[in-house]
């Protein structure tokens, strides 16, 4: 009996991550994963005291399904700001789902960026009104960056303004979003901008509620990326106060400040949420009125990962186009 040779481990990089993860099929395979049932074990956490007194955290996201196995490493050291080093460090593991080979080493902060902003805007096509034309973001930083492209792929997105609690960093992603032919503007004060806006859309580290319901006009859709520890808020309770309220993973309702503290208030039942597979397999229908307050929180899942590090891997290792024959190209 002979057994044939491992192959060799697929090092991809983040621009080459980047280049496979294109929002349209990116936001496609993530409404088929997340209709079909794969195995997501609980996430492993592992804390680490730092000299400084902080505290860092080493994570691991396994997940199965669909013909492979990955695992996500990340490292997060709350005081690499200090070192001018990013505070997240992810690498993605993709195997085999039938061998086990190690197949890839894939980027995990790309991995992790476009698959955030991917679900936001997966759920967006179930919550967010049909003409949603104004987009307000909450955050300048990497996420951030990407949300207006994503939201782009699901709803005819015409105007973006951009809140940042340090302005010349809002002031840098307008830039680069103007420089994409997005009409885009810095953001003035903050009450009147989620006034007029469709979609909110929060990529913060924020531990103080920046969102008030009492600012949400009738049909927006409130998309909460950041704010991903029980003291981390985005938003207040009555954000949540009769709003159709959704979540990636029933995960969010013990990680998530956003939703922990509107559920001890009573202001929130955890009954009425409702989770991303339900929408996308239709148990549940999200949005059923123009006038309606959407939520939707995520926390991140390995399914999202798994499916994302899938989508890559086949990217790349995808054969070349055979080349057109002479007679042809006649």
């Amino acid at each position: 009996m002979t057994m044939s040779a491992p192959q060799t481990l697929r090092v991809i990089d983040g621009p080459a991550t980047a280049a496979a993860l294109p929002f349209g099929p990116l936001i496609a395979a993530l409404r088929q994963a997340f209709a079909t049932p794969v195995e997501v074990p609980l996430r492993h956490h592992h804390y680490i005291e730092q000299p400084d007194g902080k505290t860092a955290c080493v994570l691991l996201m396994p997940g199965w399904g669909g013909g492979f196995i990955g695992i996500k490493l990340v490292t997060v050291f709350p005081g690499n700001s200090a070192r001018q080093l990013p505070g997240l460090f992810a690498t993605y593991l993709l195997c085999d789902g039938n061998t086990g080979e190690h197949l890839a080493l894939i980027d995990g902060n790309q991995i992790t960026a476009r698959r955030t902003v991917a679900v936001s805007a997966l759920a967006g096509t179930y919550l967010a009104r049909p003409d949603a034309k104004r987009l307000l973001i909450l955050g300048a930083g990497r996420i951030a960056q990407l949300v207006c492209e994503a939201y782009r792929a699901v709803r005819g997105i015409e105007q973006v303004r951009v809140w940042n609690p340090t302005p010349a960093r809002a002031q840098a992603l307008v830039a680069q979003l103007r420089a994409a032919g997005v009409d885009a503007a810095l953001a003035g004060p903050l009450e009147a901008e989620i006034r007029q806006a469709d979609i909110v859309s929060c990529a913060t580290l924020s531990t103080q509620a920046l969102v008030q319901g009492a600012w949400l006009r009738p049909g927006t859709h409130v998309d909460l990326i950041g704010a991903f520890s029980p003291g981390m808020r985005e938003t207040d309770d009555a954000v949540f106060a009769g709003a159709t309220v959704a979540v990636d993973s029933m995960d969010a309702v013990k990680e998530a400040g956003d939703l922990i503290s509107p559920i001890a208030a009573g202001v929130l039942a955890t009954h009425r949420i409702v989770t991303l597979p339900m929408l996308c397999d239709g148990r549940a229908p999200g949005r059923t009125s123009a006038g309606e307050i959407t939520v939707f929180k995520a926390v991140g899942t390995a399914l999202s990962d798994l499916t994302s590090a899938a989508l890559v891997y086949r990217a790349v290792t995808a054969p070349a186009p055979a080349p057109l024959a002479a007679d042809a190209l006649a």
